[in-house]
Formats: structure tokens, sequence, C-alpha cells
């Protein structure tokens, strides 16, 4: 249990540092390097720092003490706040990309809505050129309106057309983008379920509220469990490390009440058998009526 309290302490340690590292990262991006360095230097120094502690916790001066403390607790809050940071660019991230698709989804769709007013517009027009043959014209004049149309005909038709295809171009792109957004809706989905255990039905308008708030709880367990658990560890070893050094001692009472036992007289048919063992341990037996 020693060991494996020191391998998840470092393991979380380290996840924590490398989520620090790039949350600090994309607070500070200015200095990739230095922040990565800064980082990790910073995360080895707060593990040694609350390991020594605890081990010359008798000896240690005051003001080593007071320092140490509240250097281990400056840094388990950098490392949260960077842990932090790195969460929430990684929600920014998915937020903004369904916001683009957002926005791609909303001009296209306006452009639908635009084509499919003009063919509305050429379906109509073309309704009233039909409406003005059906009136009651002799031949004559039917067919001198009819090739009064002809052109206009020509034209709207050709409208039709050209809407009717563009329209069907549109939603070609436009099915992708739906798809994108219902893809990232799933991921985001649980999420949602938390903002409305949270807020209810306005859970849509505190989506970023409830994203913040489950953010805090995975902070505020991530790196001050990690020091927990290496403390935990050199518990566990000082206390071995205490009874392998008392085991010797109790071997040896252990072994004196066994050579006790075995000096102690027997008795068979009124004969007393005295068994009994020198310094080499070399048994030899001596009776008594």
């Amino acid at each position: 249990m020693a060991f494996l309290a020191l391998l998840a302490g470092l393991l979380l340690s380290g996840t924590a540092a490398y989520y620090s590292i790039i949350g600090l990262i994309a607070i500070f991006p200015g200095a990739v390097f230095a922040i990565a360095l800064m980082g990790s230097s910073l995360e080895l120094a707060k593990l040694v720092a609350a390991s020594w502690l605890y081990r010359n916790w008798d000896i240690a001066p005051g003001f080593i003490k007071t320092y140490f403390i509240f250097a281990i607790i400056i840094l388990m809050g950098i490392t949260s706040l960077g842990t932090f940071g790195f969460l929430s660019k990684v929600h920014l991230e998915t937020s903004i990309g369904l916001a683009d698709n957002s926005i791609e989804i909303a001009r296209i769709e306006n452009q639908i809505v635009s084509e499919q007013r003009q063919l509305d517009n050429a379906q109509r027009s073309i309704e009233t050129l039909d409406g003005m043959l059906s009136m009651n014209f002799n031949a004559a004049e039917t067919n001198r309106i009819r090739n009064s149309q002809r052109q206009e005909r020509q034209e709207l038709n050709q409208l039709i057309k050209d809407t009717s295809v563009k329209i069907a171009e549109l939603n070609t792109q436009l099915i992708p983008l739906k798809q994108e957004n219902i893809e990232v809706e799933a991921k985001i989905g649980p999420l949602k379920y938390i903002a409305e255990l949270i807020y209810g039905d306005n859970a849509k308008d505190y989506f970023d509220d409830a994203v913040r708030f489950v953010i805090i709880l995975i902070v505020l367990v991530f790196d001050p469990l990690a020091v927990l658990l290496l403390i935990a560890a050199n518990i566990s070893f000082i206390h071995k490390k205490k009874n392998d050094e008392d085991e010797p001692s109790n071997k040896k009472v252990a072994r004196k009440e066994k050579k006790k036992y075995n000096n102690k007289p027997t008795m068979k048919n009124g004969i007393y058998n005295f068994m009994m063992k020198d310094d080499f341990g070399i048994q030899t037996t001596d009776k008594a009526e």
C-alpha cells in the first residue's frame, strides 16, 4: 500500500503538473519553454518540500515550517489555477467550434430562405401568366398573349431551375455542419444534464456556470490529493521502518521463551526428564525419579 500510495500520488501529481503547465502556457503564451521549465521545477519542489516537512517536522525550525507550509499552499494554488485554465481552454475550444458552426449554419439558412423567396416569386409570376391565358379570349388574342409571354416565361423557368439547384447545393453544405453540431452536443451532453440538475429549466442560460462548477470540483481534489497521497506514502514507509527495527528484539524475546519452555522438566512413569540446551544448541537429557 505504501508503494501504491506513492505511485498514485506521483501519477496524480504528474498529471496535475502537465495540465497546469498547459494552462499556464495558455495564460502566458509568450514564453512557452520558460513556463514549462518553471512549472516542472515548482511541482517537483512542492513534492520534495511536503515530504521533507513531514519527515523532519520535529527537528525543523519554526520559520522553515511556516515558509514551507505557505509555499506548498501557494504552489498548490498555482497548480490548481493552471489546471483550471487548461480545462477552461478545452471547454472554450469546444464552445467556439460549436459557435462557428452555428454562425455558418445561420448564414446558409438565410441564403436558403432568400433563394426560396425568389423561387416562390417566380412560381407566382408563372401562375399569373397562366391566369391571363385562361381568360375568355379568342384564339388570335390568346396566341398573341402567349407569344408576348414567351421571353418572360423562359426567364422565369430558368430562374426556377437555377434557384432550385442553388437551394439543393446549400442544403448539401448544411447537412455536414448540422451533423458536426450534433456530435459536439453529444460530447457536451453530460454537462447539459448537470446544468439542468443545478439550474432546472433555465439550464441553457447557465451552461457556462455549470461547466465552471464542475471544473472547480476537479481542481479542489486534484493537486491536494496528490500531496496527501505523498504524505500518506511517507507515513507508511516510516511505520514499516519502525516495525523492521523492532522485529529483531521481538525475535530475541521469542527465542528466550522457547529456551525456557524447553528446559521445563516433563514426567513419564514417575521419572522426570530434564531437556536442556547449551549455548551451542546441543540438547542433553537428564532423568531423576
